[in-house]
């Protein structure tokens, strides 16, 4: 980030390396954090609701300091200036590392790290063999996939469009902090009113309720609100707010399933496989919702048939409910896997310090966001 900042002629392949190499930078932290979280999860299932939403809180504080603020710096000192700043997070994530206290490992064999990966592979694909396993894992990747994306439809229609609002980027900005305060609202609902319910009470009902929420972007663009008085501005916030809280309290549960998904021992790479086929699913989403208003002929300056893709986006979100069957209906606080797979050689005085390690962790996730 601070090359990003400090060099006045970057090219564009540098410029995509330093990106690809911060990202690759967060993945890595991410990896160990989601391991730590993991494996307390599969010692103390009856904590894997707390853990997440622990997470869910920090992550969601995250967002809305980084979009409440970003709108504003960028305007104050430009895009340079902000690459700058996103240095300080990377930094006090590396405070973090250096005050967890982990014994030094004496005469690594190197010679079996090959071995030790193909034991790895081999104990994923056991897990992945596993019903309890893979069926939890299409239902994910199916409704990440039919949660078609319009973005960018909606950026544009906001910003460029002659009958629309009209809103200024940092309109759009704040939009998005509220968002994010939908997605803290989200985290705190599911913990105190959903974690002792079972999967497939919560997902149905926030799957419908996701569907039925993005409806109303069809108010904004049918121009319903300005009938009866209502500011553009008012129905942006309360859609944003309303469908990223029951966005965040569809994604908790699948958060506390994937938690429970991981086999002992390879907790951190198994659960960054889970998050790979959650990503291949949202990027099936945004293709195949780009590739739907490019169907439908909506542009940066056409929006007649805007109003079809979103009715088609929310009928689309609702699809996952005839395939629930696939997500376990048990009860949140117990193990999934069978009791081989949870098998772990750690002493009870590995496993609390494990437990110190992940709250150091947890504390400090926002600053990844």
């Amino acid at each position: 980030m601070l090359s990003l900042s400090l060099k006045h002629k970057l090219q564009l392949a540098s410029a995509l390396l330093c990106l690809t190499g911060a990202s690759a930078a967060q993945a890595v932290a991410d990896v160990t954090i989601d391991a730590c979280v993991t494996e307390n999860s599969i010692s103390h299932p009856s904590l894997a609701s707390d853990m997440q939403s622990l997470c869910g809180v920090s992550s969601s504080v995250g967002q809305l300091i980084g979009f409440t603020i970003g709108g504003f710096l960028v305007h104050l000192i430009g895009s340079k200036g902000v690459f700058g700043i996103l240095s300080i997070p990377a930094a006090l994530v590396i405070l973090v590392g250096m005050m967890l206290h982990e014994p030094f490992i004496h005469d690594v064999a190197y010679r079996q790290v090959s071995q030790k990966f193909l034991a790895a592979c081999k104990a994923m694909w056991m897990a992945l063999k596993c019903e309890n396993v893979w069926r939890p894992c299409l239902y994910m990747y199916i409704s990440l996939a039919l949660s078609l994306h319009n973005h960018e439809g909606m950026f544009y229609w906001y910003t460029d469009a002659k009958g629309g609002p009209l809103f200024s980027k940092e309109i759009v900005g704040t939009i998005s902090s509220v968002g994010a305060v939908g997605y803290l609202l989200g985290v705190l609902l599911y913990q105190n009113a959903f974690r002792n319910h079972p999967f497939r009470f919560v997902l149905f009902w926030s799957q419908l309720l996701y569907g039925a929420s993005r409806l109303l972007d069809l108010i904004l663009v049918s121009r319903v609100n300005l009938q009866f008085g209502i500011p553009d501005y008012v129905v942006a916030v309360s859609d944003a707010a309303i469908s990223h809280m029951i966005g965040r309290l569809r994604w908790m549960p699948l958060i506390v399933l994937s938690s429970k998904l991981c086999p002992s021992g390879i907790e951190g790479t198994f659960f960054a496989l889970l998050m790979s086929i959650d990503h291949v699913g949202s990027l099936t989403a945004s293709w195949a919702g780009g590739l739907l208003l490019h169907t439908l002929n909506v542009t940066r300056t056409q929006y007649d048939s805007l109003w079809i893709a979103i009715v088609i986006r929310s009928f689309s979100r609702d699809l996952p409910i005839g395939i629930l069957f696939l997500v376990p209906n048990s009860d949140p606080n117990a193990s999934i896997l069978p009791t081989e797979m949870l098998k772990t050689k750690k002493s009870d005085d590995n496993s609390k310090k494990g437990e110190e390690d992940f709250w150091t962790f947890k504390n400090w996730r926002w600053l990844h966001w």
